[in-house]
């Protein structure tokens, strides 16, 4: 079992910047990868980017060069800086766990409990 507890969110204006992060625990695989998706009311949700033990990183194009993920493997820690947010970013975002993966498909996911993200115009 692998507990995932989240922190950070809230609201910002449209080109501020919210820093999301996201403590692993339990039973976690020696090569797994940790990342971030989201969904937005009425949409499903989807892959925002991962990150990979050894470090190697993937997002989706719509936050490439916005976002970056990062990790602190001695703590289990992951981390997804936002900045230049648009209120397209709006979503519960949701931290993940899954053994690795080469791509940003999570075929087993463990999810954390969310956490809001809201970007005002």
């Amino acid at each position: 079992q692998v507990e995932l507890v989240e922190s950070g969110g809230g609201s910002v204006q449209a080109g501020g910047s919210l820093r999301l992060s996201c403590t692993a625990s339990g039973n976690i695989d020696f090569d797994y990868c940790l990342g971030w998706f989201r969904q937005a009311p009425g949409k499903e949700r989807e892959a925002v980017a991962n990150i990979a033990v050894g470090g190697t990183t993937r997002y989706i194009d719509s936050v490439k060069g916005r976002f970056t993920i990062s990790q602190d493997n001695a703590k289990n820690t992951v981390y997804l800086q936002m900045n230049s947010l648009k209120p397209e970013d709006t979503a519960v975002y949701y931290c993940a766990t899954n053994a690795y993966t080469d791509s940003l498909v999570f075929s087993r996911p463990c999810w954390g409990q969310g956490t809001q993200v809201t970007v005002s115009s």
